[in-house]
This record gives C-alpha cells, structure tokens and sequence, in this order.
C-alpha cells in the first residue's frame, strides 16, 4: 500500500490513511439510507435501492483511488438524485429504467468531457451566477422535499401548501429529530447524520412509527436487487423526454463536480496536476452508477471531513470503499430508518446548499435576476429541469437588453436555445 499510494511522497502514514477513511465513511454513511429513500420514490425497491447505493460508492471509491490516488469521497450524490426521482421520474415521466439509460448515457457524455478539454469550454462559458443558482436551487428543493417527508409541510387546495398538523405523531417525531440533528451538526459531533438517523429511528419507534419486531431475519438478499441491476431500458432513447433528460443530467454533473473536484483536489489538497484525473474518475463512477441501479455519483463535500484528518492519498478512499461494502450487513437496520428520520437531513443539507448565494453578484441585475429565476423556479415547478431553463433562457436576454453582448459566449447561447427548443416541445 505504501509503494502503490506513495505514502512517503505525500507525507502520511498508513494510519493517518485508515483513520482518515473511517472518519470519512462516518461523514457520509447517512447516504446509504437517504439515497435509498429517495430512489423508493422513483418506483426502485428499498432493499435494491440500499444495494445499488452501496456496490456504487464501494467502485466510485476505488476508481478515484488507483485513477488518481486522491481521498475523494465518490457517492451517489445529494440533489440529482432529486432530479432523478423528482423530476425525470416524477414530473418527466419516464419509469426508472429509462432514467437509469439517461444516466449511463449522460456518464459517457460525461466521460467525453472529462476526458478532454470540454469540460474546461463548457465551464468557462457559463456565468458564476448561474452555475451557483444552480446549487442554491437544488438545496431549497431537497429541503422543500424534507419538510414534506416530516409532514411540516403538506399540500392544501387552497393556498398550495400549508403547515401540517404540528399534533400528528409523524410531525412530533420530526421537530424532535430535526432539534437532535441541528445540536449534532453544530456541535460538530463526528459521524453527526449517522447518530441522528440511529437517534431519530429510536424517536419514530417510540411515537409508533417503526416496528422493530418487523425487520428482517436476513441480513443479505439480492432478490429484489436482480431486477433493477443492468436493467437500463435504451428503448426511448431518441425521445425528446429522454434527451432532455440526459442533458440535465450532463449539465449537472459537470458544474457541481468541476466545482467540488477543483475545491478538494486544488483547493484543499494543493495538488492542481491530480484535478483531471480526479474528474476522469468521477466520470466513469457515474456510468456505473447508472448500470448499477441508482442516481448519479459525484465527490461529495464530506471529502472534506477525511482531507481534515489527514488523508492525502487513495488509501483513504479504499478504506471508506470498502467499510461501504461491509455495510451490506447491516442491511435490515438500514431498511428500518423511517422518513422522520430522514427528513432533517434532507432539511440540513438544502440550508447547506443555500450558501452559496453568496458568490452571486448582486449588484448587476442582469446576473440577478436569472439567478432568481434557477432559485425560485426549481421549488415552485417541483423540477430542476424547468427552473435552470428559465434562467438560461433569461441570462442572454438580459444581457441583450442591456447591450452587453460581450459576457456571452457561444456555447451558453447554444444552451439557452436547446432550452427553449424544449419549452417549445413539451408546449
């Protein structure tokens, strides 16, 4: 190990690796049951859902390992998983099957980026304003999502959405848990979402909402998994709903993983000639993904909690990889994590999210305005699809009005268009 991750070259030892994958696994082993979750709600069984979840983040791991020998955490990741249930599902339409081909094909769009100057093209030509709305428009959608599976929010015919009865077990339930969650994220408390998931199934068991009795003798079963593993359905694949959906999956999985790599990989780790080959990997991990039965991977922003205890290699990635394979025994607890349970994380995560608003620049209106558009419209339209296109369709019109021709670029216009070529489609 220490000849293959040159430990020595980057001044670690093989404990400071294995200690930093733990800590890194413990950041972010809450994905399994709230990645799981969320695909349920796209029609994959729970069960295939937490297996396909798991077999991706173990070879999303190894892959940034030997690619590119770095301590990047590769998951399936928190808001396009949204998208994939919420919005290609859901509002699009397509049953999992098909979304699951838009995501191998978007992987190997993805892969021909990453693999040349493209990715360097693409994100250049799009505006910071755009590109950070993106991000703050997904984290109010996925808290918006939260409080709809706590029951703090509900539907109402008559002012769309209202707050629900604060008096019903499940709303209880996930106040209590979300105050249990908020003092362990601030406290800093490490493995903070895996204890409140553990904390808050104990908070549901005792309002009623799970039944211990009910969980299964086996620990390993792969019978509902076989149905969703390779099962990717290319049959719709020249659809307009189908291409559409493989271009939001590609223009979201190049700007929150250019984003995420270039903070870990430069930023953090001070290693600019590991950046490429970090994305290259990435990009494969998303393919398989799509084989595997789940929403696309990215590098999460837990890698920061495994740069901060001293991981500089793949070491540590091969260590979390693996610790996520071990987690297939502990299957049945998994099963048992109630959405009450789920709910503050979903919660925490979007005001997380909200953040980076910040680098949006607010005193032009032309940058603004389209911003506001990706923000407001994600939540409101119950799609990220929709709510990026408007502000898409807005930014060069804006830019138009106000005669700055020259903060446009070719490939952003070309985007813009494809966008209303399919607002004028779906019309």
């Amino acid at each position: 190990m220490k000849g293959v991750f040159q430990l020595h070259k980057h001044g670690t030892t093989f404990t400071k690796e294995v200690v930093a994958g733990l800590t890194s696994f413990f950041s972010i082993v809450y994905i399994i049951a709230v990645n799981a979750k969320i695909l349920e709600d796209a029609g994959i069984p729970l069960e295939a859902g937490i297996i396909a979840t798991i077999l991706s983040s173990f070879i999303g791991c190894l892959l940034v390992a030997f690619m590119a020998n770095v301590p990047l955490i590769i998951v399936p990741g928190m808001g396009i998983n949204a998208l994939f249930t919420y919005t290609i599902v859901g509002s699009m339409g397509l049953h999992y099957t098909v979304a699951l081909a838009a995501v191998v094909l978007s992987g190997i769009l993805f892969v021909i980026v990453a693999f040349t100057k493209l990715s360097t093209i693409i994100s250049d030509a799009i505006p910071i304003s755009l590109k950070e709305s993106i991000s703050v428009g997904i984290g109010v959608f996925i808290a918006f999502i939260g409080l709809h599976k706590s029951g703090i929010v509900v539907g109402n015919e008559t002012n769309f959405v209202a707050l629900g009865d604060i008096a019903s077990p499940i709303v209880l339930a996930s106040f209590i848990n979300l105050v249990i969650t908020l003092f362990l994220f601030l406290k800093k408390v490490p493995g903070h979402f895996l204890i409140s998931i553990i904390l808050g199934t104990i908070v549901a068991y005792l309002f009623g909402l799970v039944q211990f009795s009910s969980m299964d003798s086996g620990f390993i079963s792969f019978h509902e998994y076989k149905d969703v593993f390779f099962s990717a359905d290319y049959s719709s694949m020249l659809s307009t709903p189908f291409l559409i959906a493989c271009f939001s999956f590609v223009l979201v999985l190049i700007f929150e993983n250019i984003g995420l790599v270039h903070a870990q990989v430069n930023g953090m780790l001070k290693a600019p000639e590991k950046n490429k080959k970090s994305l290259e990997a990435v990009s494969l991990s998303t393919v398989v993904c799509g084989l595997f039965g789940t929403s696309p991977s990215v590098s999460t922003v837990e890698t920061a909690a495994g740069i901060s205890a001293g991981g500089r290699t793949g070491l540590t990635a091969v260590v979390t990889g693996f610790l996520f394979l071990l987690s297939l025994f502990f299957m049945p607890f998994i099963k048992l994590v109630p959405e009450v349970a789920i709910a503050p994380i979903l919660i925490i995560i979007g005001a997380m999210m909200l953040g980076n608003i910040v680098h949006i620049d607010f005193s032009d209106f032309t940058e603004v305005f389209p911003a506001f558009l990706v923000i407001i419209m994600i939540p409101l339209t119950y799609s990220i699809v929709d709510g990026i296109a408007f502000g898409f369709i807005a930014y060069p019109l804006l830019k138009i009005f106000t005669k700055k021709y020259k903060q446009l670029s070719i490939p952003l216009c070309t985007i813009a268009l494809l966008f209303l070529a399919y607002f004028i489609l779906i019309a």
